[in-house]
């Protein structure tokens, strides 16, 4: 039996393209992808999502790379442009649970001054019960913590819950701890499918 459904964000509820911020400024495409893995990287951005300030980080990229000043700040001043608009069809599904007053909730991996500038912009996530934001707790996917403090907030039990992630390493993280879970691949009628068959819609 499932009682609730724990949704992951990024690439499963909204679309996140880190380069994006940059698209406009630096059209050239090799050049883009050489700036957002030497200078700025996803691997730079999950020191955010692990609880790093936006403004400390920048501080020390602009000192490394003080010809890119410019470029660098554009990560703060231009970050919603790395979340571009909704997966398809994840939302209709969260708007169905809704209504059928299943309890939904979220752990997602996001630096606490984005997610102070992307949670005005996504209103499907005034349905969650409670969000579990890694860059507010310091506590970041797929440490067992999070998930720990998450079951402990969210007031259900682990095997009761469907916790849906577009990562591998985040589900076998939570299946290790007794979560049920959905390995979101893009495909909204599979994750339709297994919320039907679990008797959730």
């Amino acid at each position: 039996m499932v009682d609730a459904v724990v949704w992951d964000i990024g690439r499963v509820l909204v679309q996140w393209d880190f380069p994006r911020i940059w698209r406009d400024v630096i059209p050239d495409d090799a050049e883009r992808v050489a700036f957002t893995t030497t200078v700025v990287s996803e691997a730079w951005h999950f020191r955010h999502d692990c609880g790093e300030p936006m403004a400390d980080m920048i501080a020390a990229r602009v000192a490394e790379f003080p010809q890119h000043r410019a470029l660098i700040e554009r990560y703060r001043t231009h970050w919603l442009l790395s979340v571009p608009g909704p997966i398809a069809g994840t939302h209709p599904l969260v708007e169905r649970l809704a209504a059928r007053g299943v309890p939904q909730y979220s752990i997602t991996n996001f630096g606490a001054d984005a997610f102070a500038m992307f949670r005005p912009t996504f209103p499907i996530l005034d349905h969650m019960g409670a969000i579990v934001v890694s860059g507010e707790e310091r506590l970041a996917k797929p440490d067992a913590a999070i998930f720990d403090l998450a079951a402990a907030r969210f007031g259900h039990d682990p095997a009761r819950m469907l916790f849906i992630d577009d990562n591998a390493a985040n589900i076998a993280a939570a299946r290790a701890l007794g979560w049920q879970v959905h390995w979101f691949d893009g495909d909204a009628g599979a994750l339709e499918a297994d919320l039907i068959g679990l008797g959730l819609l």
